[in-house]
């Protein structure tokens, strides 16, 4: 039996897809709360949404994997493996396969991968909802209790976070079902990224309310400037996954130059034309290689602008004395990214250095969304930038959200 002749949608198995998840997710749910015994429920939330936020990192990088190895396919149904839950249960499908096209996108390797993904999205899927469940618990206790202001986070943000990867695991049921679809996949990116940002900005209020510190208060210009280049930065992570899913990596093998010129044919319109399947252009014909090489050049053109305004940042934040953590970990990856980049051009796009790429821009969305959330806008009177408690004495491991 084939991979084509195989339901895109099976939900057979789904029932025990989300056992698997509960399992897996029971193990960092019983870590937490046997280290946070005796400690306060804000920090008892705390605890759980950073080990949340370090799982939910750990699962962008291994969807990166997964698309690198050319694993997305590894099971051509969704949620299960040809409508089992896990590939032992699809062995006799997967060999055929794999003997019909022994380098195809079905293989018992690229279903294990595949389905190894499925399953730590479940498990992180159960972490938001219990962390969801929780929230609203305490709000309400609160309430009972008659605070007329509940401590702790808004609990429709943890809503919104919780629908938020609903619209991700319907993504990823649609990069399989819609078989790589070039615009899918870079959404379901742009999707886990966003996703990181908000468990990000809620680890960093609840460390506030559980360390009882307040926020760095940054000038207006500063403030201002951290999200523009939180935003610019995911723009370059869209250009990015756009440059990933369409395989645009190795059309320039050189640099700075491009194929010997510093401004190569390129395609553009071709190249952006967003609705379309994986390797054809609006029009159904093969995509051109002028095409490919207009969306690997876009990349690298936003990369510069990235680089300086995350060295111009990091630099404006340690001249100020204000979230030096901060400002070292954007040094630190602006580095990283240039030279895993670099080696994805030069070497031949080597696995190692595509998956650190990926993990190097979910880890800059982390940490620009950390220190907007650890920060305020300085009201107009107040005076110079004040460090306060959080940005001058050493943070201990529950404040940082990374």
């Amino acid at each position: 039996m084939s991979g084509d002749a195989q339901p895109l949608y099976d939900l057979a198995p789904a029932l025990e897809l989300m056992a698997l998840g509960l399992a897996i997710a029971l193990v960092p749910l019983a870590w937490v709360w046997r280290k946070s015994r005796g400690r306060t429920p804000a920090a008892r939330l705390q605890a759980l949404l950073v080990l949340t936020l370090f799982l939910t990192f750990d699962l962008v990088l291994f969807g990166a994997f997964t698309r690198l190895t050319d694993s997305g396919l590894g099971c051509p149904d969704w949620p299960g493996c040809y409508g089992s839950a896990s590939p032992v249960g699809a062995q006799a499908q997967i060999a055929a396969a794999q003997s019909a096209m022994p380098t195809g996108p079905v293989t018992h390797g690229k279903a294990w991968v595949e389905m190894v993904h499925r399953y730590l999205a479940s498990s992180v899927g159960v972490l938001i909802i219990v962390l969801t469940l929780l929230v609203w618990r305490e709000r309400r206790r609160a309430r009972r209790a008659g605070a007329a202001a509940p401590p702790g986070p808004n609990p429709w943000w943890l809503t919104l976070t919780l629908v938020w990867i609903c619209l991700q695991g319907a993504f990823g049921a649609l990069t399989v079902t819609m078989k790589l679809f070039p615009a899918i996949v870079t959404l379901h990116l742009l999707g886990g990224v966003v996703l990181l940002a908000l468990l990000c900005a809620q680890a960093v209020r609840m460390g506030h309310l559980a360390q009882g510190t307040p926020r760095v208060a940054l000038a207006p210009w500063l403030r201002r400037a951290l999200a523009a280049t939180l935003a610019l930065v995911t723009v370059q992570v869209l250009l990015g996954g756009w440059v990933s899913t369409n395989y645009a990596v190795l059309v320039c093998n050189t640099f700075p130059q491009c194929q010997g010129a510093w401004w190569p044919d390129m395609a553009f319109s071709e190249g952006f034309a967003l609705w379309r399947p994986l390797g054809v252009n609006a029009e159904g014909a093969p995509l051109s290689f002028a095409a490919l090489t207009a969306i690997h050049y876009a990349h690298r053109l936003a990369a510069y602008a990235v680089l300086a305004a995350l060295a111009l940042l990091a630099w404006a934040l340690a001249r100020h004395g204000a979230l030096p953590q901060q400002a070292r970990w954007l040094a630190l990856l602006g580095a990283a990214q240039l030279a895993t980049g670099l080696s994805n051009v030069v070497l031949d796009w080597p696995l190692a250095a595509a998956v650190l790429h990926t993990g190097g821009a979910a880890a800059l969305i982390v940490v620009l969304t950390w220190a907007l959330a650890a920060s305020r806008a300085q009201p107009a009177g107040e005076g110079a930038v004040q460090a306060t408690a959080a940005g001058t004495r050493r943070p201990t491991a529950t404040e940082i959200c990374p």
